[in-house]
């Protein structure tokens, strides 16, 4: 990954449509199905001894997550779907122009997918970029197979990294629009959101030791879905498996559950974000020191949400190093550091309750 400034590319970058579906490396895929399919209900499109294909309720596409047996737990490509064939060959020229190595299959890299080009990004995430897909039977309508539960979208992914502006402006010259973010008062930005379809993301940058995957995120209809796999978890005994939450965030305006499937790897349930298509929506910027911009309702965040994140691979699958942040923490800044933080501004008591959580 690069720490001096991104050239913005003469070529005209691909026109991408959404986040469509991550690669996932598990160590035990017998127990990663079980959290997977058996607990949170993702559809299984299909699978084998070593990798299993999975898809929300809605989605038409062969897969939103692909489950694959390895030696470590790793992310292995964050795939956006874009708008017409020619668009992955404009992503293979874009990213050559920045100097990054690319890789083209045309019968794709995994099952129910075409054509497709995989990069190793400035930031040294692995990216792809595909048109052609096997669709599949589209779920919405099947009340039957649906759980009280049921995650009906892919929304999002979070990666790491130790520079968030630098990520900002390369995702920004790539086509993605920012619609919040958070910094402090020397202009130090903590994370940026950054979306392509009319929600608040599609992907996000979170500061910290990178490049990582700090989570993908499924969609619920409405917040009691997620209020009832709290509840489920809460009757299997599995309970440890909630890492935060459930809450509601100030950044996006959504509920949200955070859990850790059984590597590690973190995945979000959210709903009800808000709508951002107009070419003028304005970008929300939060104060690092506000209490209620990671949880609505000013609940502590746990620090491992802000020190664990899952390792990511290169086109060889081999882990990218993991580079340290220099800029200033937003766990160091905003917890424990009593008197740093607010719920109201500008009062001569500050609200002290973020510092509490240790």
């Amino acid at each position: 990954m690069t720490t001096t400034p991104i050239p913005t590319p003469a070529a005209t970058p691909p026109d991408i449509l959404r986040c469509a579906y991550m690669d996932l490396v598990v160590t035990d895929l017998a127990a990663s199905r079980e959290f997977y399919v058996d607990i949170l209900g993702l559809v299984v499109t299909e699978e084998s001894d070593t990798e299993i294909y999975l898809r929300s309720f809605e989605e038409f596409i062969h897969h939103n997550l692909v489950l694959r047996q390895g030696p470590v737990a790793a992310v292995s490509a964050f795939a956006f779907r874009v708008r017409s064939p020619l668009d992955v060959d404009l992503a293979e020229a874009y990213y050559r122009e920045l100097g990054c190595r690319t890789e083209r299959r045309a019968n794709g890299f995994v099952k129910g997918i075409g054509d497709s080009v995989r990069v190793e990004d400035p930031l040294g995430f692995p990216y792809e970029f595909f048109f052609d897909t096997q669709h599949v039977e589209r779920l919405a309508w099947r009340y039957d197979l649906q759980g009280p539960g049921a995650l009906v979208r892919l929304d999002h992914f979070n990666q790491v990294t130790p520079d968030v502006g630098l990520g900002r402006g390369y995702l920004e010259d790539l086509g993605f629009r920012v619609t919040e973010d958070i910094q402090d008062a020397d202009g130090v930005t903590y994370a940026a959101w950054l979306r392509r379809k009319d929600t608040v993301h599609d992907t996000a940058l979170t500061g910290g030791n990178g490049p990582r995957m700090h989570h993908i995120a499924f969609s619920t209809h409405e917040k009691h879905n997620i209020i009832y796999i709290c509840d489920k978890l809460g009757a299997l005994r599995k309970s440890d498996l909630i890492e935060r939450g459930p809450g509601r965030h100030g950044v996006s305006n959504a509920f949200y559950l955070y859990l850790r499937d059984p590597d590690g790897h973190r995945v979000e349930i959210y709903t009800q974000d808000y709508y951002t298509g107009d070419p003028d929506n304005p970008v929300v910027t939060w104060d690092v020191h506000d209490n209620q911009r990671r949880d609505w309702w000013g609940n502590p965040v746990v620090p491992s949400w802000y020190t664990d994140a899952s390792l990511v691979l290169d086109l060889d699958g081999t882990p990218q190093p993991v580079i340290e942040r220099t800029q200033s923490s937003e766990m160091a800044v905003t917890v424990g550091a009593d008197g740093f933080s607010y719920t109201r501004k500008g009062e001569d008591m500050p609200e002290y309750k973020l510092g509490h959580q240790l």
